[in-house]
Parts: structure tokens; sequence; C-alpha cells
């Protein structure tokens, strides 16, 4: 349903902050051009949690209508309250969206049987596919295996973005899971291993600025080519190393505006990059040769 090489979207802004949604739409058309095989706009690369509420929804609308059925559109739905979050998941499906991406509450650390509850409350809501995602250095809670398989027997819970780190997920994952749960890696760095355990994708930050590139990293691994998926991996480290000497999201807008395709402008807390870490992307994305 899902797979492949999928950019975590940068929402772009104007020089004053406001949103661009004349260059969202131009990078929308360039990864469909590109090759990525869905989108994933308003996660945290999108800067969901600076975003308004009206902001987030008509962000998804945008790349749903720009995107026009060409690929995937996975709406960022998340929310540390099951109600807020029920009401953005329904939101997303309103829009057109053709699934959600679901954050685990973050901050209130609710157990394994709030974390059951959450996401049972959301699946009983809507009709779209719901897509776990599981990343407990920035919501302290981390999903349990066990857990992850007693959500995926629930219908419309169709996998996990996991960006844990461990790639013995994956494979203990597909033991409460089964086989057919969609595992996505949420960290591009391990992307090769997180696939050769069973993974089936990426929902990746370095997608923003090196789709095409991903995008046949991705297609080698899903043809069992890992030879030449190893030499877009020795191409890409670089990059993804340098996008997140500071946080990724910024990484990215600083290398889309390289390429003259999305300003620099982040919103506060976040700031745009040191001269340094700058001067290691620009290497970065020579190396990768996109510059």
């Amino acid at each position: 349903m899902f797979k492949g090489s999928i950019p975590a979207l940068v929402t772009p802004f104007t020089a004053s902050g406001a949103l661009d949604l004349d260059a969202l739409g131009k990078l929308v058309e360039w990864h469909i051009a590109e090759g990525s095989h869905a989108l994933v706009p308003c996660g945290t690369t999108g800067e969901s949690p600076t975003l308004s509420h009206g902001e987030h929804v008509q962000v998804v609308a945008e790349v749903v209508k720009a995107a026009a059925g060409r690929i995937p559109v996975i709406a960022g739905a998340g929310s540390n309250a099951t109600a807020h979050a029920v009401a953005l998941i329904r939101e997303m499906q309103d829009v057109g969206a053709d699934a959600a991406l679901v954050v685990t509450p973050y901050y209130n650390k609710p157990t394994q049987r709030g974390l059951i509850a959450h996401y049972t409350a959301l699946h009983d809501a809507c009709t779209l596919p719901i897509i776990i995602y599981n990343i407990p250095g920035r919501s302290v809670i981390d999903m349990s295996p066990e857990t992850m398989g007693v959500l995926a027997k629930l219908p419309r819970i169709v996998g996990v973005k996991d960006a844990t780190g461990k790639i013995e997920r994956v494979s203990k994952q597909r033991q409460t899971c089964g086989a057919d749960f969609i595992q996505i890696s949420g960290e591009d760095a391990t992307a090769l291993g997180f696939n050769a355990q069973g993974g089936v994708g990426c929902i990746s930050v370095t997608a923003n600025v090196a789709p095409r590139l991903c995008s046949e990293f991705q297609v080698a691994m899903l043809a069992g080519d890992y030879a030449k998926a190893l030499e877009y991996q020795d191409r890409l480290m670089p990059l993804h190393s340098a996008i997140f000497i500071e946080p990724g999201l910024a990484g990215a807008k600083y290398a889309l505006s390289r390429l003259g395709l999305c300003g620099e402008t982040v919103r506060l807390p976040l700031t745009t990059l040191l001269d340094s870490t700058k001067a290691a992307i620009d290497a970065a994305m020579r190396h990768a040769a996109l510059i």
C-alpha cells in the first residue's frame, strides 16, 4: 500500500514567515517528477508544532490538490490529546488525504494501555489507513512490539514509521504484527539495514533534497539489489549526516535553497543554520553530485 521513498515534506515559508503555497505546489510537482513514491505533509519536518490548526489543514489540502492522485498523501495527524487528534484526523480525511501518520502522544507519557486506547479511538473515528509513528527520542514513549501487535489487529492500523534507530525492531514487529504489516524507516542513515530486515521504505528528510537518489535507492532494495543500494548509501551518507548537524528540517530547507526550490525560513524556536553547518551540507551535496 505504501512503500519506497516518502519525503517528510518541508513546509515552505516566505521571508516573513507566512506559508509559501506557490513553493509548496512546485515542490510537490518536483517530487513526483523525481520519482518519490508518496508524500508526508505536516509531520515534524513540516514544522507541524509551529503551524496553526488552520495552516495544518491548509497545507495538507494544498498537497492533496497538487498531487492530484498521482502519489499517495500521508498526512501528519498526531497530538498528545486524543480528542484533538480525533478532530484532526477527521479533517485530514475530509481534505482528501490517503492515510494519516500518527505520532505516539508526547510529553504526557501514557502507558502501553494508554497507547492502545489512543490509537483505537483514532481508528474508530475515521476510515483512513493509519501509520503509527514511533519516535521515542522526541515523544519519550516507546511503543513496544507487543503493543503494536495488538493494534495491528485493527483493520485500518496498517503500518509503522519506526524512528527508534533499532533495526532489530523490524524483525520483532514482524513476529508480533505479521509480515504484511507495513514497516517504514523513519531514519535515513539506517534505512539500508532496516529494509534488509523486512522494511519496505523510508519516510525521509534527505529525500526532500535528493528525491531521485532516495527513490532509486529504495527501488534497488525493493528489487533485492543490495549491492546497488550500498552504492547509493555511500553517495547519500554524508548528506544524511550533514543535514542533521542542526535540526534536520532547517538543514533540508537550506539544501533546498541551494537548489532554488525553497527559502531557508524556519519558525522559532528553530533558527537558520550556522555557516559551518551550511559548509558541511554544501560539501555533502557536492559528494552526492547535487550541486
